[in-house]
């Protein structure tokens, strides 16, 4: 059993924003976010769009996200 949750991707775009990731750059959906200390991350989801906990845990250990950060 996962600890993720099933979420909107608006939720995690928040979520990643608020432990300090920016949005470097934006092509339709494709957003290219960035962190010090971090390689770039391209966040490629519809606002509206389900992310599933599996995919969450596999952005979690590209972006440092915790459970908690949701």
């Amino acid at each position: 059993m996962t600890q993720w949750p099933s979420v909107k991707a608006k939720k995690l775009l928040s979520a990643l924003i608020s432990i300090g990731w920016s949005i470097k750059r934006q092509s339709g959906s494709h957003r290219t976010l960035s962190r010090p200390g971090y390689q770039d991350f391209v966040f490629a989801f519809h606002d509206a769009e389900e992310i599933s906990p599996r995919m969450l845990a596999r952005i979690a250990k590209h972006t440092g996200l915790q459970s908690d950060d949701l």
